[in-house]
């Protein structure tokens, strides 16, 4: 198992993908944290970004961190799943057919 994570995590794009989930969130909890107009709208954007699985985590209980919790456990699933396809994707584009 972990090895297959760690295969899947390996993608760049998995990566890629991980670095502007973090930064979203670097950019919301900042502008949040100032007194701006678009303050209220910042956090829809990482969790937009790491929808569907922060959108069904985000019924976890009214605490300021479970955004954290939702937007890094998502970010980490669609991670994984980038990382596979991409893998996949690899592996039927060098030639061999994967039907018997």
């Amino acid at each position: 198992m972990t090895r297959a994570l760690r295969s899947a995590l390996g993608s760049v794009l998995a990566r890629v993908y991980l670095a502007v989930c973090a930064g979203l969130l670097v950019w919301a909890l900042v502008v949040s944290s100032g007194d701006n107009p678009d303050a209220s709208f910042a956090g829809v954007w990482p969790v937009l970004a790491t929808a569907p699985v922060s959108l069904v985590l985000l019924v976890l209980p009214d605490h300021s961190s479970m955004i954290l919790v939702a937007v890094g456990l998502g970010a980490l699933v669609n991670a994984v799943v980038i990382g596979w396809c991409a893998r996949a994707l690899r592996r039927g584009l060098g030639g061999s057919d994967p039907r018997p």
